[in-house]
């Protein structure tokens, strides 16, 4: 017998008792006085409380049963489709797939926010929340066979992991990208909605699903909260500089050993899409500084493909000689690049072709240059730690591990800045203001705001540790009193107690120092950088 060809109405739940398999559930209602939920909980509450149990489960199967009542081709056709696709969130895993291709690190961010929130939000629901109330799922008596899915669940029916899923993904990505938030929460719905009307839910376990969901996803937020929303003005100005299709003028100094050999891997493709530029490879006995300046001295643009210290070489040479740069991201993790609008490969590619480029900022630190971040002290044992998990864990998660060793491990130092007297266990200083704020500083809207980002951080007793927990879990992290941040063209840092500390800058360790003199060189580089345009 085909599909549609089958009785209206059929009972196929077989959890429920010999003697109500056949009859509609109203009726089981009504004879019974109480749904599943209820009526192993009638000996054990109070008279009053179990009434109270059973009005909700009355209103339940009401709601249940008007919406399985409906007829609508909506409800026949496309509702069981979607639920199907939602199996396994593979519905949301796809949504966070296309944003994971997308250009704009935002939507990245978002993809990896919607997944962790969907793996946290799944464990609750069906580790947790499912296996302490066994709820019996719906009669499917009511539902027309036209409408059920292809696979009938066998779990407990609290909560729904589906709309569990669906709120956490939604919410998590509007974080991010609150454009997509009303959509997502749309979409959300109706697969929500899809699990009453294929008979797999009540309404109550998606209400509960969604609620925990969103609320996963809201904790999320507290622990590392989403960038800001990028203002109208950020986006720097574009320079039109000469087009180089064939990369006629450009040097291009690399470093073959960078990232198991990625460096050779991006020379062979640059070579292949600029094949007339002129290509100088570094050695173990290279002097980088010297190659980078004679490289520079006779280029019209220079380039670089290496880690984030090559890459600090070649701006220092291009600064000097006023030549622009232009970077092959070909390190590990290829922040500058990231931030400057040259990764991936084909953007850095495409740049130098058609000659977009922008001015960026060079901050010093005790007059020696660093692109992205410097750090003293224990901040370098807390990036270290950071960036060995992050590949497997997610940067998120593994700043906040690194967080946690590092302020178990810590001792602190007392610093004097601008006539202010902290100890910190923490200090963090980046070249332009990083997003988002706290200490799982990520990205840089842009490169050229003028400005050092300084974030201390002090955490000197277990009482502080365990307040600025507190802070993290309720997003209060930037109002606890032990957390420092300032932004300023330049800045000096007295190390008053626990000197001298080692200088770390771009992730390579440097001198030891008393005394950090900070300043900006700003909008002194001109870097190619992709126009947006596909």
């Amino acid at each position: 017998m085909h599909r549609h060809d089958a009785p209206d109405r059929l009972r196929v739940d077989p959890d429920h008792p010999r003697e109500l398999r056949l009859r509609p559930i109203t009726r089981v209602v009504r004879e019974y006085g109480v749904m599943p939920l209820a009526n192993h909980r009638t000996r054990l509450v109070p008279d009053r409380v179990k009434r109270l149990m059973q009005d909700i489960d009355q209103i339940d199967v009401s709601i249940f049963e008007g919406i399985a009542a409906t007829r609508s081709p909506a409800l026949d056709k496309a509702l069981p489709r979607l639920t199907d696709v939602a199996d396994h969130s593979v519905l949301w895993l796809g949504v966070a797939g296309a944003l994971g291709l997308s250009r704009d690190r935002r939507a990245k961010r978002a993809a990896v926010r919607g997944v962790v929130s969907i793996a946290a939000t799944s464990l609750i629901a069906n580790q947790l929340a499912k296996r302490t109330n066994r709820r019996a799922r719906p009669s499917l008596a009511s539902v027309p066979l036209v409408r059920l899915s292809r696979k009938l669940p066998s779990s407990a029916s609290f909560p729904s992991g589906h709309a569990a899923s669906a709120a956490a993904f939604a919410t998590a990505v509007g974080l991010e990208l609150p454009v997509l938030s009303l959509p997502l929460r749309a979409l959300a719905g109706l697969v929500g909605l899809s699990r009453i009307s294929t008979g797999a839910h009540y309404p109550s376990d998606v209400a509960a699903g969604w609620l925990l969901g969103t609320t996963v996803a809201q904790v999320g937020a507290r622990l590392v909260p989403p960038a800001e929303p990028p203002s109208a003005v950020q986006r720097p100005d574009l320079l039109q500089l000469t087009e180089r299709p064939t990369g006629d003028g450009v040097v291009l100094v690399v470093n073959p050993a960078s990232h198991s050999g990625e460096g050779e891997r991006v020379l062979d493709k640059v070579r292949e899409e600029l094949p007339d530029l002129e290509v100088v490879k570094l050695t173990e006995d290279s002097d980088i500084d010297r190659v980078m300046r004679e490289s520079a001295a006779r280029a019209a643009v220079l380039g670089v493909a290496g880690g984030d210290g090559t890459v600090r070489a070649a701006a220092q040479a291009a600064r000097q000689e006023q030549v622009p740069l232009a970077v092959f991201p070909a390190g590990t993790f290829n922040h500058f690049a990231k931030d400057a609008w040259s990764y991936p490969l084909r953007d850095a590619i495409t740049a130098v072709k058609r000659g977009t480029a922008a001015k960026v900022d060079l901050a010093y630190l005790n007059d020696r240059l660093f692109l992205n971040t410097a750090s003293i002290g224990v901040y370098t044992d807390f990036v270290a730690i950071r960036e060995r998990n992050e590949q497997r864990i997610g940067k998120p998660l593994a700043a906040l591990y690194a967080g946690l060793r590092t302020l178990v491990r810590s001792r602190p130092i007392t610093v004097r800045v601008d006539d202010r007297t902290v100890r910190v266990d923490l200090l963090f200083l980046g070249n332009s203001e990083y997003e988002p704020h706290g200490f799982a500083p990520s990205f840089r809207e842009r490169l050229d705001d003028g400005l050092i980002d300084l974030r201390m951080l002090d955490a000197s007793s277990l009482g502080a540790t365990l307040t600025i927990l507190v802070s993290l879990l309720t997003g209060q992290l930037g109002r606890h009193k032990r957390y420092h941040e300032i932004h300023a063209p330049s800045l000096q840092i007295e190390i008053v107690r626990g000197g001298p500390v080692r200088i770390a800058r771009d992730g390579e360790l440097g001198e030891e120092a008393d005394v950090l003199d900070l300043r900006v060189d700003r909008r002194a580089l001109t870097v190619y950088r992709h126009d947006g345009a596909f």
